[in-house]
């Protein structure tokens, strides 16, 4: 979907995905040999602890206590790579879909930027700004690169459009320099030079989305909050934010058995949702769910309403969408098919830990994604 971010990759062979997240870190290294992509290793590393909360708990640490943290995971997770790609937050962004006059893809190169200051709170030369146009005829192959150019617009338009009467969609992107500013420098602090950076998002749908023209909605379920995408064609259609997030389930667990914060979330991950002999229980942590999945179920109406087409498909990923359980309780809620997201189905690795990686697969999405679009470019 986007062109190439700041620089092109090196020679070397290896690189490491970042994915720092407000609960987690989680790295992963990604080697390509005999033409294959191969897992060479991966580690996740909470938070938490680093500002006096627990695991699993959001945090928002400053740049060295950050980069103190991915220190330890790289030498934990035996990091090797000195080339690395990181995931930045979704929140960290601005995106938006406008509409404007066909015009050919140079046009549009000078047009963009300017219609993109009535969207952007700040001033347009404040942030790295790219954008994608959205296609409306026949479905092309999921390209998502999902990143932006440092201070400059580019575009991945495949035709250029010339009738004046004509519109056009426009996926806009943009990311603060001083989002990028300080990755940079968390990722300095360690040693690592910092080849790609890329929303999200975008790395999560190259992990966990084969080329399809149905449309698709991505749960990322987080600590703090729940994000919901719309996907159509490989293009992200909308976004929704949810403010509801896996630590709401423990706090849960916690006041109703009265029981500290790291012991209820232990149990949340022993048990997830097998709480039939407490119902009281079951009933209180259902409430958090209950939330998330009625906020689910009207976007996908909305969707149903405004495009005439049925969502019938719901991707997890994220760490809170691993529990035992949600994934069952998602489909009865949304009445229907929810799948586990499973980007390590697009590297090769040793058969012996299959099983493993595709439990703790949604939640290394994003480093996954980010760590494949070294070897796509």
């Amino acid at each position: 979907m986007f062109s190439g971010l700041f620089k092109k990759k090196n020679s070397a062979d290896s690189v490491v995905g970042i994915d720092i997240g407000s609960s987690a870190i989680k790295v992963v290294q990604l080697s390509e040999k005999r033409g294959r992509v191969v897992l060479d290793t991966y580690g996740a590393l909470a938070l938490g602890p680093y500002s006096g909360a627990e695991v699993g708990q959001a945090t928002n640490l400053s740049s060295d206590k950050t980069a103190s943290a991915l220190s330890e995971i790289l030498n934990e997770a035996k990091i090797t790579a000195k080339n690395a790609a990181i995931a930045i937050p979704f929140g960290s962004t601005l995106m938006t879909i406008i509409e404007l006059p066909a015009a050919s893809e140079k046009h549009l190169k000078d047009i963009i930027p300017i219609e993109a200051k009535k969207y952007v709170p700040v001033p347009i030369n404040e942030v790295s700004l790219d954008w994608s146009l959205i296609p409306r005829d026949k479905p092309e192959p999921d390209k998502s690169r999902g990143a932006v150019e440092d201070g400059k617009e580019s575009s991945r338009g495949k035709k250029d459009q010339k009738n004046p009467a004509e519109k056009i969609e426009v996926l806009v992107v943009a990311i603060h320099n001083d989002v990028v500013g300080k990755f940079k420098q968390i990722i300095g602090g360690v040693g690592l030079q910092s080849d790609i950076f890329e929303v999200e998002i975008f790395s999560t749908l190259r992990a966990v989305m084969e080329p399809t023209s149905e449309p698709i909605m991505i749960m990322d379920v987080g600590a703090a909050s729940t994000k919901l995408y719309i996907v159509e064609r490989g293009n992200v259609e909308s976004s929704h934010t949810i403010n509801r997030g896996s630590q709401d389930i423990t706090s849960t667990i916690s006041r109703s058995l009265r029981l500290p914060i790291k012991e209820a979330e232990i149990i949340k991950r022993t048990k997830g949702l097998g709480f039939r002999e407490d119902r009281e229980l079951g009933g209180a942590i259902f409430l958090t769910l209950d939330h998330i999945f009625s906020e689910a179920g009207k976007v996908m109406r909305n969707y149903r309403s405004k495009s005439g087409q049925v969502l019938n498909k719901v991707i997890l990923v994220g760490g809170g969408s691993g529990m035992k359980g949600f994934a069952e309780a998602a489909s009865a809620n949304l009445q229907v098919e929810v799948l586990s997201g499973d980007p390590f189905s697009k590297v090769e690795a040793p058969a012996f830990v299959s099983d493993l990686l595709k439990n703790t697969g949604p939640e290394f999405a994003g480093a996954v994604g980010v760590a494949l679009r070294y070897f796509s470019e």
